[in-house]
């Protein structure tokens, strides 16, 4: 028996639905279920229940406890394009009463669909989309078109209009203050750059881009573990006093939580205060802790795909998500290092340019050029001196 929706139950005055079901789902009591309309006891111990739910945090606790739970994540954009690429285009084509010869889905336009015209877990609008472009071309072939179609992402803006969800293009140089993020959504992983800027000021910490309680802790938790290592980071011990801090994350009108940006924070947080850049080419997620331990994360299968999808080289995940790598789609794994750690001190060797270094040979160059331009020899008391 299908019980679907269960999260969608409601309660009122007429009575509360999930009550019933505890003796139902309950293997040990429902061997004799008594419904009370009609009044006929029923032996449910032999039934299978299946029930389904968009948020289980929704369902009632007791309810909750008395089922086994499988989760079924959302599809990646790979899954969905597996699915457009081999069931629906030539369903829809087939309904159409057209065929291959007719009409033609190149890879890009399938990858362009799914990414700038469609934003779901499931591949329902993708379908609708898809639907929409061959009922466009079938009029073409009504109106006497001769020959084969081929939707390409050239033309999609003229079969669909302007893409809906064209993603904001980021900025893959390696930058001082800014680190690639990894976040998980109800419609699969996406990668943000976590900005930093260190000005002048009095010690304020400024947290834009329309964070959660959490994510704004996890800020707090960077900043505390950065005081405890100054030295060893080579960073001013009294930055908290003198500089104001500005941390912003994109994308300000989309609501963000959750703590497993506190990796991406601290890394951006280093490499403002010391003046090193972050690799261009990684990506990192995990929770902190004050004494610098990584812990483990949810949702990596998406925010690795997201990775992929950006074109990143090294992901760094917790040492307690090796397990999660079984989950991660093949052709992810095999484009991707990913790289277990267990603390901020080897996010910090992997993630930083050289270091340390580029700041010392910036600081070196500057004063030997302000050296040669400013020496003059004088002679004092029969010694040559160099003022510089």
């Amino acid at each position: 028996i299908l019980l679907d929706e269960i999260d969608k139950l409601g309660s009122d005055y007429k009575g509360d639905p999930s009550s019933a079901l505890l003796e139902v789902l309950d293997g040990e009591q429902n061997s004799t279920f008594t419904d009370h309309y009609i009044d006929v006891p029923f032996d449910l111990s032999k039934v299978l229940f299946i029930t389904t739910a968009n948020d289980p945090s929704q369902i009632p606790g007791p309810l909750y406890d008395r089922m086994e739970i499988i989760e079924l994540y959302s599809y990646t954009a790979e899954d969905k394009f597996s699915i457009a690429k081999k069931y629906l285009i030539p369903k829809q084509i087939k309904n159409f009463g057209m065929n291959s010869k007719m009409l033609r889905f190149t890879d890009a336009a399938i990858r362009a669909l799914i990414a700038d015209y469609t934003k779901e877990a499931g591949v329902r609008t993708l379908d609708r989309t898809i639907t929409k472009i061959i009922r466009k071309v079938a009029v073409k072939f009504a109106d006497g078109f001769e020959g084969k179609f081929t939707v390409s992402p050239s033309n999609l803006e003229e079969l669909l209009g302007a893409p809906k969800y064209k993603t904001a293009k980021l900025d893959f140089e390696e930058m001082i203050g800014a680190a690639n993020g990894l976040a998980w959504t109800s419609v699969g992983g996406e990668m943000m750059q976590i900005e930093v800027a260190v000005l002048e000021g009095s010690g304020k910490l400024e947290l834009t881009g329309s964070l959660g309680d959490v994510m704004k802790e996890s800020a707090k938790a960077a900043i505390s573990f950065i005081r405890s290592r100054c030295e060893k980071l080579g960073i001013d011990s009294d930055f908290y006093k003198n500089k104001d801090i500005h941390i912003h994350v994109p994308e300000g009108a989309v609501p963000k939580d959750g703590p497993s940006a506190g990796v991406t924070m601290t890394t951006a947080l280093v490499s403002a205060l010391t003046e090193t850049p972050v690799n261009k080419s990684v990506a990192m997620t995990g929770e902190i802790t004050l004494r610098g331990k990584v812990l483990p994360i949810g949702g990596l299968r998406e925010k690795s795909t997201a990775a992929f999808k950006n074109g990143m080289k090294t992901v760094l995940i917790p040492e307690g998500n090796k397990a999660d790598l079984d989950k991660v789609n093949d052709t992810v794994k095999n484009a991707i290092e990913f790289i277990p750690v267990s603390n901020l001190d080897e996010v910090l060797s992997i993630s930083l340019v050289n270091k340390g270094k580029k700041r010392v040979d910036k600081i070196n160059n500057v004063s030997k050029k302000n050296i040669n331009e400013n020496i003059t020899d004088t002679k004092t008391n029969g010694v040559y001196c160099k003022e510089i």
